[in-house]
């Protein structure tokens, strides 16, 4: 199982960002909702990483790591927060979107419990994790 991670976490933390930016691009231009700016932020953080991932990938760098793991933890920190902010466990008087949409908008709510910023915290956690789990240090 360790040798899959390293072989292939990679092209896993690559397709769950694919899926990140087309699952915000559904929601922002086919759905009509409007990002905020914690989502913008983490945007900002996510989409760079379609391009790095497989250039890692294709160049088989084992510096790869060094070039992700800021980007996605940056991306799961901002995710974190809006999260807190989102389930209540921060006030909304702390959240940055003083403008514009707010950033407890409920846009969706699946199974009672899935929003937007939950699906943008688990994929920043999945994506770190395999970058994580696929650092070589040969």
């Amino acid at each position: 199982m360790k040798k899959f991670f390293k072989d292939y976490g990679l092209y896993i933390a690559w397709v769950v960002t694919i899926l990140g930016i087309v699952g915000s691009l559904y929601f922002s231009e086919v759905k009509g909702f409007i990002p905020c700016i914690l989502c913008w932020y983490q945007r900002i953080a996510l989409y760079p990483l379609a391009i790095l991932l497989p250039i890692g990938i294709l160049r088989r760098d084992k510096n790869v790591f060094w070039y992700t793991w800021p980007l996605a933890a940056v991306g799961l920190l901002i995710a974190l927060y809006q999260n807190l902010l989102y389930y209540g466990v921060i006030p909304e008087k702390l959240a940055p979107c003083v403008n514009g949409v707010s950033c407890t908008t409920k846009y969706i709510n699946y199974f009672g419990f899935v929003s937007i910023p939950l699906l943008a915290l688990v994929a920043f956690v999945v994506i770190l994790l395999f970058i994580i789990f696929s650092k070589k240090n040969d």
